[in-house]
C-alpha cells in the first residue's frame, strides 16, 4: 500500500510567511513556478511575486494557487502569545 504523508500545519501572521509556506510546498510537490502557474492560467511570475510575499495579492489569485498546490484554506482562533506585549507582526 502506498501511504501519503499529511502536509505539516504551519502558522501564517504574514504574506512574507504565506509565501514561503507556499514555496516550500511547491518544491515539495517538484513543481517550478511556470508549472504552477501554467496549470492555473497565471505568469511564472506571478507566482514569483506571491512567494515573495507580495501583500498586494489578489484573493481570487491566491484561491488558485491553493488550488494548484492541492491545499486549502483553514480559519481557526487566534492562539494567545506566550509572553504579554509581543504585538502583532501586522
Amino acid at each position: 500500500m502506498h501511504y501519503q504523508v499529511p502536509a505539516m500545519i504551519q502558522k501564517i501572521s504574514s504574506p512574507e510567511n504565506l509565501g514561503q509556506a507556499l514555496r516550500a510546498e511547491r518544491k515539495n510537490k517538484g513543481l517550478s513556478q511556470k508549472a504552477v502557474g501554467h496549470s492555473v492560467g497565471m505568469e511564472q511570475h506571478t507566482i514569483s511575486k506571491i512567494e515573495k510575499g507580495n501583500p498586494g495579492t489578489e484573493l481570487n489569485t491566491l484561491f488558485r494557487l491553493l488550488a494548484a498546490l492541492d491545499l486549502e484554506l483553514t480559519i481557526q482562533p487566534r492562539q494567545k502569545p506566550a509572553v504579554e506585549n509581543i504585538g502583532d507582526r501586522w
